[in-house]
């Protein structure tokens, strides 16, 4: 899953805000309203369904309103829906949405559109990576692999504003999911109307949300969002617009900042030494975890346990968090991150009741006593191939960290091919990689939301890692336990405990992305277990 994938982390923003250099003819109260938001990904696509990184989920919420919508302190609040009724099972939502509530073309927004959403992102064709975050929606699994057909999906419109929702199991955290993009509407008349080319440019988007995609060509690397004067709230939207331009090195942003020119900036970890006391640093350690993967698929030798856990444990990740990047990131202690839930009857964390200490320990001696041991099981002498990774600066620098940290080892001879973002992302989609950097960005704040990934059968799954044991446990907990939460813990925990044991993947670092913010950008809100930043509650003093 990246946002999942590189959600997520898979991908990874922060960035930039600022005052817009505007011409002699705007007023200075106009002035006042526009932000410079830089970005350090490109858009990939508009297209909800298909939606994978963090910067294409950041665009969609900023476009986009769902029944639900986070408020400051990640709360999901009713947006589009006005009214919600619950059954005493858990399992139905009969929603009421607004009246008002309209699409940025003037045209009224209805229960339908949710619906026709659901279904396509569901429907095979459509091929949504991220399709299985509906699986709790009655018949969606079957609709997704292509055993009933999309008109079976427990999502029905009752009329123009009553839309209802039928679950398989009470699910805790449904509202959140709600107020993700991936369950936000979709317009079916537009969508057919643009065809293929829809969510590939921003003349092929439509607006359910606070702002309307502009000046995207598809491949630039800027757009600007105008606020939509069609959206049920827009007298609580602030800002009169938003530019947004790419800059993969935090170099030219901070420049930028220190000149003036902009509001805020990305730090890197230089930048971060010399900024940490200033008084708008924020740290902003998000839930995302960035791991390195071996595909099993296209490197035989990476099938050998011995093998994978030989170049974990050659990875010191103290020294890539504190002494490479130095940007606020911690070495990780397991594939799920800090900040996905407690205990429910000790109150402990997460990655603490699941960590399993020798699967992100560093220890060469050992790394080359097992590497040696798998050589001699997998009958080979020698591993050479080719790390993947992003374009961005610190990518790079982890890129080269791994290189040298793994090429201590006998035999093994690593070379970096470093590419574009969006190349990134479609060439790790398609399992087309030998060794490479993902990242994943939580959704939501619990355990489910990233050891799924690895669930057989996942759309992010193309490591050739599968553990019917993994799968078992998953089971367990979300379709048996899913209403006893000291028992779903312990099942979480113990799935947790087999990928790490079986080193399924190798995580790296929690990753941080610290800001500098000039005070007089109000009401900024970081949101670390899904999309960073709704620009909706945004103000400028």
């Amino acid at each position: 899953m990246t946002l999942k994938h590189s959600l997520l982390v898979a991908g990874c923003l922060l960035a930039a805000l600022g005052l817009t250099a505007c011409g002699n003819s705007k007023s200075a109260t106009n002035q006042q309203k526009v932000l410079n938001w830089s970005e350090t990904m490109p858009l990939s696509t508009q297209d909800p369904s298909l939606a994978t990184d963090t910067t294409s989920f950041q665009g969609l919420l900023n476009t986009g309103d769902g029944l639900y919508r986070l408020d400051r302190h990640n709360h999901p609040k009713l947006a589009l829906a006005k009214q919600v009724k619950v059954s005493n099972d858990s399992k139905t939502y009969d929603f009421t949405l607004r009246s008002n509530a309209k699409w940025s073309n003037g045209t009224p927004l209805t229960a339908k559109d949710f619906v026709y959403a659901y279904r396509r992102t569901l429907t095979p064709k459509t091929k949504s990576a991220m399709a299985f975050y509906l699986y709790q929606i009655k018949n969606a699994q079957a609709i997704n692999t292509g055993k009933k057909q999309p008109s079976s999906l427990g999502v029905t419109a009752i009329s123009k504003t009553h839309l209802r929702i039928e679950l398989t199991r009470p699910l805790s955290y449904f509202k959140i999911l709600l107020s993700w993009p991936l369950f936000f509407p979709q317009n079916q008349k537009f969508i057919q109307k643009s065809g293929s080319l829809y969510g590939t440019q921003s003349r092929y988007t439509i607006s359910s949300g606070p702002y309307v995609l502009t000046k995207w060509t598809g491949n630039n690397k800027s757009w600007t969002l105008v606020k939509n004067k069609h959206y049920w709230d827009a007298k609580q939207v602030r800002l009169t617009k938003v530019n947004e331009q790419v800059s993969e090195s935090t170099t030219t942003s901070y420049n930028l900042f220190q000149a003036g020119k902009v509001d805020a900036t990305q730090l890197s970890g230089q930048q971060v030494a010399a900024n940490k006391h200033q008084a708008g640093y924020h740290k902003r350690l998000a839930s995302a975890i960035q791991r390195l993967e071996l595909n099993q698929n296209k490197v035989k030798a990476f099938a050998n346990l011995k093998i994978r856990q030989a170049f974990s444990y050659a990875i010191n990740r103290n020294q890539l968090a504190n002494n490479v990047l130095k940007d606020g990131s911690v070495p990780a202690k397991g594939f799920v991150p800090s900040g996905m839930g407690t205990n429910p009857q000790t109150g402990a964390e997460f990655q603490n009741d699941a960590y399993v200490k020798n699967a992100t320990a560093y220890d060469l001696t050992r790394a080359k006593q097992l590497l040696q041991a798998g050589y001699k099981e997998a009958d080979i002498h020698s591993i050479k191939v080719t790390l993947l990774v992003s374009d961005t600066d610190a990518a790079k620098q982890t890129g080269e960290f791994l290189q040298s940290q793994l090429d201590r080892l006998p035999g093994v001879d690593i070379s970096i091919q470093s590419l574009p973002y969006t190349q990134l992302i479609q060439r790790q989609s398609a399992g087309n990689y030998e060794l490479t950097v993902k990242n994943w960005q939580a959704v939501f704040a619990d355990p489910i939301n990233f050891l799924d990934v690895y669930e057989s059968g996942s759309s992010y799954l193309n490591n050739g890692w599968h553990n019917a044991k993994f799968d078992h446990l998953l089971d367990l907990a979300e379709n048996h336990y899913g209403s006893q939460p000291a028992k779903r813990w312990q099942q979480l925990v113990a799935a947790e405990k087999v990928l790490m044991n079986t080193q399924g993947t190798i995580p790296l670092i929690q990753v941080a992305k610290p800001q500098l913010l000039r005070t007089k950008v109000q009401n900024v809100s970081f949101n670390p277990t899904g999309v960073p930043y709704d620009f909706k509650t945004v103000t400028l003093k």
